[in-house]
């Protein structure tokens, strides 16, 4: 990614910072984006997009799992060291991680990463029945990271649980990644009920991330991601985006977040939770109209499209 920033010929950067502008968010969870232990790639995107017209003073990331190696042949093909064989998927360590950008500070000194928790810990957990002891001991449940962002908001504190979950696909009758998808719902399910080793937050809080999972459409195990929309501490504002699509899946193509090439088509992936003393004044999906002069820059930058939400706090 540093690369392709410095070098400046990017067309997905560059639509990707046309669609940031247009989106103008306060706080923004970015996915795939490559991770460095300096930033230095991250810092570089915020700097071109500031130039762009669109300035963040607060730049945050932390390592993720993607691409760190395990030593074990995950995927059993025979050969080690490949992007399957990583705790999450990636061809090296970093390998599209998350980031955040923000006009409020965090506030560093309650930040929780909770992305070592390993799988087999998991409450429930719904492990691969092939899984080897000796994996399941390192074996990590966060493909990406699961965090917790405390952002000082005027005098409240907001925070962020960010995650971006693996596709319930790419894998064989073991279901490993449709289980692994699951869980990582689930994650937040025994969060907020306080049954993993880490304290929910106190105060105001939203869900954000992909949870590379629709709720009637596609493949994978919806149980945790409906029970997420259908919580009583979490509200659901249901964002539609205005693009007039119609599709053939069982769900409101209006809640879409991505497209793919048939027979997939329009699924929500994408999802902006807030908690339930957070008051709700709007909430859309950035997807417009095919004749929209943005249009072109949305299908540039992702097949996904952005969630937003606005919201005051108590």
């Amino acid at each position: 990614m540093l690369r392709d920033l410095v070098k400046g010929e990017d067309a997905q950067i560059t639509a990707a910072f046309t669609v940031l502008r247009a989106l103008d968010a306060d706080i923004i969870l970015l996915t795939d984006l490559d991770y460095d232990h300096g930033l230095i790639a991250l810092n570089t995107f915020a700097d071109q997009l500031a130039q762009a017209g669109l300035p963040y003073a607060t730049r945050f990331a932390l390592a993720p799992n993607t691409g760190i190696a395990t030593g074990f042949d995950l995927d059993g093909n025979g050969r080690l060291g490949e992007a399957r064989d990583a705790v999450g998927y990636g061809r090296f360590a970093g390998d599209g991680g998350m980031a955040i950008l923000s006009r409020y500070p965090v506030q560093h000194d309650t930040v929780q990463d909770m992305s070592a928790f390993l799988w087999r810990d998991l409450p429930g957990a719904l492990l691969p029945p092939d899984m080897p002891p000796d994996v399941a001991l390192i074996q990590r449940l966060s493909t990406t990271g699961h965090w917790a962002v405390p952002f000082a908001v005027g005098d409240a504190t907001l925070t962020m649980l960010a995650f971006h979950a693996t596709p319930p696909v790419f894998d064989g009758p073991e279901d490993r990644n449709g289980r692994r998808n699951h869980d990582e719902a689930a994650f937040w399910l025994h969060y907020l009920a306080g049954e993993v080793p880490y304290p929910a937050p106190t105060g105001s809080f939203v869900i954000t991330g992909d949870a590379n999972l629709d709720p009637t459409d596609g493949e994978g195990t919806p149980a945790a991601l409906n029970a997420l929309l259908a919580h009583p501490m979490l509200q659901d504002p249901a964002p539609q985006g205005t693009s007039g699509r119609t599709d053939t899946g069982r769900g409101d193509a209006a809640l879409d977040t991505a497209l793919f090439d048939p027979p997939l088509g329009g699924l929500r992936l994408d999802y902006i939770l807030p908690s339930a003393d957070l008051t709700i004044t709007a909430a859309g999906v950035l997807w417009p109209p095919a004749n929209d002069p943005l249009s072109a820059a949305l299908t540039a930058a992702s097949r996904h499209r952005p969630v937003w939400v606005d919201i005051t706090l108590p």
